[in-house]
């Protein structure tokens, strides 16, 4: 039999929500609307949310709208209401580990690991952070590289009942891990032997090698039977830290976002956030691991029996061999569909995505635009995209979520008046580490579900379309004045996405008069992209020059690099001006 090895913290994980064959089958069916006090049971911490049909919103919160707006902002602001197998997401890899321990787990560069292994390696690990001081609550920092220790770090940090906080050594700078380690509080940074030298080590931190650690355990130890190894668990609930992420820290130090297992399994063990994966199935790793969508492809994997493939210096080669791609739109656009014959399914978030990438993709298999900033959870809204669909938009709520368009005063807009999104329910995470004042303001008070719950302010532009999904118009810090007339960023670029052969556009703001544009690829002509915004948009939203290049620069997220291409225009602007006094002289 297996032995569990049990830290006090105090933090009992229940184990009436370790859910049986039975609840596991019945999870997703709609069943009756529960009363009031039913609800407000079911949203204590540590409580199994039983399936309801959707939520009864506040109906003073709605009072301003009419009554068949009332209607439809209800009905189109939630997702469905669904029950989770598991409340802890190393639970879910676990329930497989046991189950088929000799399937594969990950593959990477020629190397692999089955589950079985690498629960037991996770165990290992496990044990010797409880034996360092970790316990729930606390926060491990992961600074290392795509690899399988990788993995053996994540799980084995979830095991002990800490939170993981990644970060990729080589392209985080020293300056930006050690705030990360002073911000999260962590006093165990878990890396790899050749990165020990990149990493900052503040007195009274420990680092430890993880490749080292397991090449150490003794061999008796190794040989012992699977079943026979202790299982680790530190006593997280549901509602405890699973991973703390940086944002990019474009305007300032980043900020820590507190993700929680509760809000982790909602959105990868419902569908679609699930994206069909499970035994059988590959998924490519392409992602910064410090990238919250890199939690979908590691964690999504992992917890749903599948097989990751964990990419090298070649991104390709690992969406060739995959059935699931999750990228950004940037990422995706590198690569080739009918160079990846098993792909099924692809999800692009973290950007606006492109209608001509939409459609190359959704011609060859299940394609889903999504939508959500690290602060609710990967994502909140996705929508099944298809070629002959009227509009690309970001979908709809996913399961458990809401989202309300609000106007300045956060009052509900009616339905396809443009406001700013907010997004409620349980995705939405924990706040921000230590910085109470932006909690204040991006964390609020949901007037809609009540009963204690907060929503999140996106800064996302959007409005209802008529059957209930949500348009993406650009983000408020994208509106910009030119001229002294307000102007979206996204409306240009979708203009310019509209020019024959253009397959990606970004509009930014050059000075206080005027727009630059770039479009991709170099074969784009020029003149009939500005033409294309001309025709469609008011002329102060002509961008006063376009340049045309063969592709638009990444960052390591794998989103558009807003500065480079600033540069880029800056340069070019300078080198005009050059060649016009020459010209002169």
């Amino acid at each position: 039999m297996q032995h569990t090895l049990s830290v006090p913290t105090g933090h009992a994980y229940p184990t009436s929500t370790r859910p049986d064959a039975s609840t596991i089958a019945d999870a997703g069916r709609k069943q009756p609307l529960l009363d009031a006090g039913d609800l407000a049971t079911l949203a204590a911490p540590g409580t199994t949310h039983l399936p309801v049909a959707r939520h009864h919103f506040e109906p003073t919160a709605l009072a301003r709208l009419s009554k068949e707006d009332r209607r439809l902002f209800e009905e189109f602001g939630q997702g469905p209401i669904v029950d989770l197998s598991h409340l802890r997401i190393h639970d879910a890899f676990e329930q497989h580990a046991a189950a088929a321990p000799d399937n594969v787990a990950a593959r990477h560069l020629g190397a692999e690991i089955t589950y079985g292994e690498l629960d037991r390696r996770a165990n290992q690990l496990a044990a010797l952070l409880v034996a360092r001081g970790v316990r729930a609550g606390d926060n491990v920092a992961l600074f290392l590289e795509r690899s399988i220790p990788m993995l053996v770090g994540i799980l084995a940090t979830l095991k002990a009942g800490a939170a993981y906080v990644p970060q990729h050594v080589g392209v985080a700078p020293e300056a930006q891990l050690r705030h990360v380690i002073d911000a999260a509080d962590t006093d165990v940074i878990l890396t790899l032997s050749h990165l020990r030298d990149q990493v900052p080590v503040p007195d009274g931190c420990t680092c430890l090698a993880i490749d080292e650690i397991l090449t150490d355990v003794p061999a008796d130890e190794m040989a012992q039977p699977l079943a026979d190894v202790p299982r680790v668990d530190g006593g997280a609930g549901p509602d405890d830290r699973c991973f703390v992420l940086f944002t990019s820290g474009t305007t300032g130090n980043p900020n820590g976002v507190q993700v929680t297992h509760r809000n982790v399994c909602n959105i990868l063990l419902t569908e679609p956030g699930d994206l069909g994966m499970r035994p059988g199935r590959t998924v490519s790793q392409l992602l910064s691991i410090a990238f919250d969508m890199a939690a979908w492809e590691t964690l999504g994997a992992l917890s749903h029996g599948a097989t990751l493939i964990i990419r090298g210096r070649d991104l390709a080669a690992a969406a060739r061999q995959a059935n699931v791609i999750i990228a950004t739109p940037s990422i995706l656009a590198t690569i080739d569909p009918a160079e990846c014959p098993d792909v099924e399914v692809v999800a692009v978030a973290g950007e606006p995505c492109p209608r001509p990438l939409a459609d190359r993709w959704a011609k060859v298999c299940r394609f889903h635009n999504s939508c959500g900033p690290t602060e609710t959870t990967i994502v909140n809204t996705a929508q099944h995209y298809e070629p002959d669909t009227l509009r690309l938009t970001i979908g709809s709520p996913t399961p458990n979520n809401t989202v309300y368009v609000l106007d300045e005063h956060l009052r509900p807009c009616a339905i396809g008046e443009v406001g700013e999104m907010w997004a409620g329910g349980d995705g939405v995470t924990a706040g921000y580490l230590h910085n109470d004042e932006l909690n204040a303001d991006r964390y609020r008070p949901d007037p809609f579900l009540g009963g204690g719950r907060r929503m999140f302010r996106t800064r996302d532009l959007g409005r209802w379309t008529p059957d209930g999904e949500l348009e993406h118009l650009g983000r408020t810090d994208d509106q910009v004045k030119v001229r002294g007339f307000r102007v979206e960023l996204d409306s240009v670029s979708n203009a310019l996405e509209s020019t024959p052969g253009c397959s990606k556009a970004v509009t930014l703001k050059l000075d206080d008069r005027d727009l630059v544009a770039f479009v991709s690829p170099a074969t784009v002509d020029v003149d009939a992209a500005r033409a294309a915004v001309a025709a469609a948009l008011p002329y102060y939203c002509v961008p006063a020059v376009v340049l045309a290049v063969d592709s638009l620069p990444i960052t390591s997220r794998g989103k558009t690099d807003k500065r480079a291409l600033l540069d880029l225009a800056h340069r070019h602007l300078a080198a005009e001006a050059v060649n016009e006094l020459e010209v002169a002289s």
